[in-house]
């Protein structure tokens, strides 16, 4: 194609033939934004000659088409009237992306020996380019073949997780400066299940959809009843409100039939503590959820059909009220309390009551605010991350306690959680003493816990500080002569039957003697003094297995766990091929694995 424009070129140039350039400039622009031409060649083009240059400038549709045909998914942040140097915008953009895969390439080397910091983020966030190129860059990385490239993956989720939380962090508190008359719950509700899922595509645009959707099949049984009724010709963001008491109660009865009966909306009493009860997104998906997120869905639909329902912090639980007079009252037995958690049932107090088993005072029958029942959502949370100490529990605990501060940012309380658990995790140390320095500041009488613990933290970081080389672990070494597995090896479990990759291995168990004597260690045959294997296993949880409780997969299988990728760069089929700095810990591995494969499966 090159070529050929060159022709044409010095044709047109030196005043004779019939080259390419003769054609209208409306046909060349049409060739040159042919599909099987990249941005390499077009690139070319542009130095042929003059014409063919002004053809692919800036503003035309050529680098437009070019950059729609790399990043389709970039082009939803153009405005279809607006004017766009499209030359500037794709020359960014791969800009953009370079720099990110240089960034993500030195992520391993910096981090793989340990968890990575705030401030290890720092390049990331330097970045000259909008948020959505940085963004996109990422996503493509993480789209890459799915067996490949897997400690980019790795470290390029963590970037992408730590990027949208901070971008959804920004919003959250621009929320929270919104006169409290003029905040939409549902957004603030979107905002924390964009916090605490930072890797899911939700969004406030289509959780309105999604509503939007059930608030129209609302409106068709209304029509089939009550043809005339006004709530079908409410506007959905309108304050216009349905008077009639009659008329209110119709809504709320096709509400019912529509969210319970059709779509089989409940409350998740078979699984209740799960954390997706507490997220909006997941709620509408599987239509299960708990009090709040169901009382947020019922109240959302019911304003867009003219119903004031107002949300009820009540203890244990979380309701509706519906208020009986049509002038308003504050008057608690003028309500009507809906359970949404129970197919959306009209409760009177003493039905309130005996829902949990205890009397209530009346103040807890009082509308809240919004941001009361994000804090009520928060809190949730924070004691479901509470019940158990895995990675992903601790996880939630962070998230909780990181929405909840930017909620209450003086609550002593919290704030000396959030600094015992950055601790007790060891990930970001400077971020506890910021912490403990705040609190000092709030609650100077907290000045003996808080010394006590910036001597903890001083001390965590000097330990940090010294430099530790990587232990090498060769097979040939004496020590390690009954070491019979290998780094990247997909094993099973002999008695609990689990499917695990190793990724570390000890010539004996290294654990303290009350981890052996919970594990019942010398309980098995050869006890303590044999080889124990670190392993990723299928259900994400990390285990120390010993030698003889484990054995060669029959069926090699990828192991979906998220820490794979931070150890291994691929999967072959059979095994894991361990990273740069897996490799530098265990040297002869590589080889070792690759032979054992051949002998238990027969094929590299």
């Amino acid at each position: 194609m090159a070529e050929l424009a060159a022709q044409g070129g010095g044709e047109d140039e030196g005043g004779g033939g019939g080259g390419l350039t003769r054609l209208p400039e409306e046909l060349l622009e049409q060739i040159v934004c042919c599909p099987v031409l990249d941005h390499v060649d077009v690139l070319s083009i542009c130095l042929t000659c003059r014409k063919l240059r002004e053809i692919c400038q800036g503003r035309s549709a050529v680098w437009k088409h070019q950059f729609r045909q790399r990043w389709p998914n970039l082009i939803k942040y153009y405005s279809t009237t607006g004017s766009h140097n499209w030359w500037e915008e794709y020359r960014t953009r791969h800009s953009v992306g370079g720099q990110v895969q240089r960034i993500v390439g030195t992520f391993s080397k910096r981090f793989f020996t340990k968890e990575v910091p705030v401030d290890g983020f720092k390049d990331i966030e330097m970045l000259d380019g909008p948020f959505h190129f940085i963004e996109d860059e990422l996503l493509s990385i993480l789209n890459i073949d799915g067996r490949k490239y897997l400690t980019w993956k790795y470290y390029s989720r963590k970037i992408l997780c730590f990027l949208r939380q901070q971008n959804t962090m920004e919003k959250l508190k621009e929320f929270l400066t919104t006169p409290p008359e003029h905040q939409k719950l549902i957004e603030g509700v979107v905002l924390i299940d964009q916090y605490c899922n930072p890797l899911a595509d939700t969004s406030l645009e289509d959780v309105l959809l999604q509503l939007n959707s059930i608030t129209e099949e609302v409106k068709k049984v209304l029509r089939l009843k009550h043809s005339c009724h006004p709530s079908i010709t409410a506007e959905r963001d309108g304050e216009v409100f349905v008077d009639d008491l009659g008329q209110q109660q119709q809504v709320l009865d096709a509400m019912n039939r529509v969210l319970y009966k059709q779509l089989k909306f409940k409350g998740n009493e078979d699984d209740y503590y799960n954390p997706m009860n507490s997220y909006i997104s997941q709620v509408l998906t599987q239509k299960k959820g708990i009090p709040i997120t169901l009382c947020v869905i019922y109240s959302t639909i019911g304003k867009s059909l003219g119903l004031r329902l107002e949300p009820v912090s009540f203890p244990s639980h979380f309701l509706l009220r519906w208020c009986q007079k049509p002038e308003g009252s504050s008057d608690i037995l003028d309500f009507v309390y809906i359970d949404a958690f129970d197919n959306g049932k009209s409760c009177t107090i003493k039905e309130c009551e005996h829902l949990i088993g205890q009397k209530v005072a009346s103040k807890f029958y009082s509308s809240v605010t919004t941001k009361d029942v994000l804090f009520r959502m928060v809190t949730n949370l924070f004691h479901l991350g509470k019940r158990e100490g895995s990675d992903q529990s601790y996880q939630l605990l962070r998230n909780a306690l990181d929405l909840y501060l930017t909620l209450a940012p003086d609550d002593v309380q919290y704030l000396m959680l959030q600094a015992r658990l950055y601790f007790h995790l060891g990930i970001n140390p400077e971020k506890v003493l910021d912490i403990l320095q705040r609190i000092q500041a709030v609650d100077p009488s907290q000045h003996g816990v808080v010394g006590h613990l910036v001597q903890l933290t001083l001390e965590q970081i000097a330990r940090k500080n010294q430099t530790t080389e990587v232990a090498v672990k060769r097979h040939t070494d004496e020590e390690h002569r009954k070491i019979e597995y290998s780094v990247g090896l997909i094993m099973k479990h002999k008695r609990y039957g689990y499917d695990c990759v190793i990724y570390g291995w000890d010539p004996k168990c290294m654990m303290g003697l009350d981890w052996m004597r919970t594990m019942g260690v010398h309980n098995l045959p050869h006890g303590p003094d044999q080889p124990f294997y670190n392993v990723l296993v299928q259900d994400g949880s990390c285990r120390y297995a010993a030698q003889e409780s484990l054995t060669y997969n029959a069926s090699p299988m990828e192991i979906s766990h998220e820490e794979v990728g931070r150890y291994f760069s691929e999967f072959s089929g059979t095994h894991y091929i361990a990273n740069e700095e897996l490799q530098t810990q265990y040297p002869d591995d590589m080889v070792l694995t690759a032979q054992l494969v051949e002998k238990v499966y027969g094929h590299s």
